[in-house]
């Protein structure tokens, strides 16, 4: 939505600094060509990409999309826990919010003309389950592939425990950008208790209001491993296709 090569340019730019990155599922390029960007561009920087992923009801797509993933060279799962139902999210209700009439979802095998027949709430709720179960999606995820699987969205010291409980690789502490739920805790809030419930146990990243070099020294002061950024990135790439077009007044 931001630069015609989203997703390439993003990876391409991870190639060069040498940090990972996450797909979306929402993503408006195939895993195949993002992870393919990143090793075409710069073959000497190692870089994990990891695949993002909601829980569907079609689980023959969501099948589809970790074997993709898994194929492309993604190294984790990023199983989405915090949006069983898609939160209310008034500006894009206020807007009409609908994505660029070009722009496709292949993960989803969705074309620009079947993204634009739905609202973006009712094109949600159509393809993702709510319901969401440790006891199912955990071990169903486990038949399917042999990458790391990790729970992105906890907030709690009990979700840690129950990721432990079912042998997870990771958490993601994170409150979906402040999207979702309002009234939610800042990651940065929530990192600590996440962190002491870990204790070692398992790996604990966080994303959500890094925007700067001291977030990140605040976030692995208290413990994370990592820290993951979204919004800044989406920034960077507003900023390069401004620039593209020779006028800020066109962006």
């Amino acid at each position: 939505m931001a630069h015609p090569t989203g997703e390439l340019a993003t990876s391409r730019a991870c190639a060069t600094a040498g940090v990972h990155m996450g797909v979306s599922s929402f993503a408006s390029h195939s895993v195949e060509e993002i992870t393919a960007a990143a090793k075409d561009f710069n073959a000497s920087k190692e870089i994990n990409h990891v695949m993002q992923l909601y829980i569907l009801k079609d689980k023959a797509k969501q099948e589809r999309i970790v074997r993709r993933a898994e194929a492309a060279g993604c190294t984790a799962i990023f199983l989405t826990a915090d949006s069983p139902v898609l939160g209310v999210r008034y500006n894009e209700w206020r807007t009409g919010f609908r994505p660029p009439p070009e722009i496709s979802y292949p993960m989803y095998e969705k074309t620009a003309e079947e993204i634009a027949r739905a609202s973006h709430d009712d094109g949600f709720s159509a393809v993702h389950s709510d319901e969401h179960s440790w006891a199912v999606d955990i071990p169903w995820l486990r038949s399917v592939t042999k990458m790391e699987i990790w729970i992105k969205g906890v907030l709690t010291p009990e979700d840690v425990e129950i990721a432990v409980e079912y042998g997870c690789d990771g958490v993601v502490v994170s409150n979906h950008g402040g999207r979702q739920l309002d009234e939610t805790s800042a990651t940065i809030d929530a990192l600590p208790d996440c962190v002491r419930a870990a204790r070692g146990r398992i790996r604990v990243h966080v994303d959500g209001g890094i925007r700067s070099g001291s977030d990140v020294f605040k976030a692995l002061a208290l413990g994370a491993e990592c820290c993951w950024v979204g919004r800044p990135v989406l920034w960077g790439l507003a900023v390069s296709l401004c620039l593209l077009l020779g006028s800020w007044g066109e962006c």
